[in-house]
Formats: C-alpha cells, sequence, structure tokens
C-alpha cells in the first residue's frame, strides 16, 4: 500500500524513449546536459517505476532548451513507447484480436485495457475516459511544483495516437484540445480514426 506522501511513481519508458529520441536528434552533448539540469543521474533500466518528478523534469527542461525541437523528440519517444507497449505488454493474440475486429470494437476493448493500466504513464495524474474515443488527463490534485511542459501533454497524445494505429487503425489521430485557460490543470483528448 502506498503512503500518501510517497512520491508518484510512472513507468520507466517515459524516459527511456525520450532520452534515445533526445541523442538521435540533439547528439550526446546536448542530451547529457538536459539530463543534468533535470537532475538525472542514470537512465532506468526498465525493471521498475521510477518517480514522476523526473518526468516533469525531463521535459520541462527538454522544452526550455530546445522549444522547437522538443515536438520531434516527444512524437517520437511516444511512438517508442507505444511500440514498446505493444511489443512487451500485450499479449500477442489479443494484438492479432484487435487488429482484425472493427475500429469501434477494437477501440472499445483497448481503452477498457488503457483504463485498467493508465496510473503507469499517468503518475499523480486521474484519468477519465467518456468514451473509447475521448479522455481527459486531470492534474489538478496532482500538486504539481511547475505547469506541465506541453511537450509532456503531447507525449501522452502520442503513446494513445500510437496504440490506436497500430490497434485500432492506420488512420488514428489523439489530438489535446486547447484547455479554456493556460492555467486549466485538466486537459481534454479525442481520438479519431
Amino acid at each position: 500500500m502506498a503512503r500518501d506522501d510517497a512520491p508518484a511513481m510512472i513507468g520507466p519508458h517515459a524516459v527511456i524513449h525520450a532520452v534515445i529520441a533526445m541523442r538521435e536528434r540533439l547528439g550526446e552533448q546536448e542530451t547529457n546536459a538536459i539530463l543534468a539540469n533535470s537532475q538525472i543521474a542514470q537512465i532506468p533500466t526498465g525493471d521498475a517505476m521510477i518517480p514522476e518528478m523526473d518526468v516533469l523534469r525531463l521535459h520541462r527542461w527538454l522544452s526550455l532548451r530546445e522549444p522547437l525541437d522538443c515536438f520531434v523528440i516527444t512524437q517520437e519517444a511516444a511512438r517508442r513507447t507505444a511500440d514498446y507497449i505493444i511489443a512487451n505488454r500485450i499479449p500477442s493474440m489479443a494484438v492479432r484480436l484487435l487488429q482484425a475486429l472493427p475500429p469501434a470494437l477494437s477501440g472499445a476493448l483497448l481503452m477498457r485495457a488503457i483504463r485498467q493500466h493508465a496510473w503507469t504513464f499517468i503518475g499523480a495524474g486521474r484519468i477519465r475516459f467518456s468514451s473509447a474515443w475521448e479522455f481527459e488527463i486531470d492534474r489538478s490534485g496532482a500538486d504539481d511544483p511547475i505547469l506541465l511542459p506541453e511537450s509532456l501533454l503531447q507525449w501522452y497524445a502520442g503513446v494513445f495516437e500510437g496504440l490506436y494505429r497500430r490497434l485500432v487503425s492506420p488512420g488514428c489521430r489523439c489530438e489535446l484540445s486547447q484547455p479554456a485557460s493556460e492555467m486549466s490543470q485538466i486537459h481534454s483528448y479525442r481520438i479519431s480514426s
């Protein structure tokens, strides 16, 4: 049982794939500088959850140092994360079944599975599902010390888009709606095919 004051945890691939994409796009020196600013001394091995704060700081410093490239890097990191999930976390028989079903049915089944495991990439946030095609990420109870960088919000969209494209329909897109205000901590997403 987790303590109330324990730091929120998140899956390590939120950092692993971002660092791979950063090295490819920015090179070793700039990536190491961003990691140092983010206080990440060692890249996760992938065998244990990591503090969510590492991910928040990584995206914060990535967006500060690379305000344009951060979105290209985030998109690639999200794609790699979705690929990892499909290859390592979803049974191959379930992958084949989702790909064979009509999109309306496979979307509903995929979102049901995501609902059960969303905590692994939402950390202290809460996720609410309106349907198989719409959801919200609510950070209002997360007590974040910094505003979430846009790149992290786009990473969430990219992971969902990657999963839906590979498992539901290749034309799926996941888009983040603009919040009512910049200070809003509730972020709405819509998946279209």
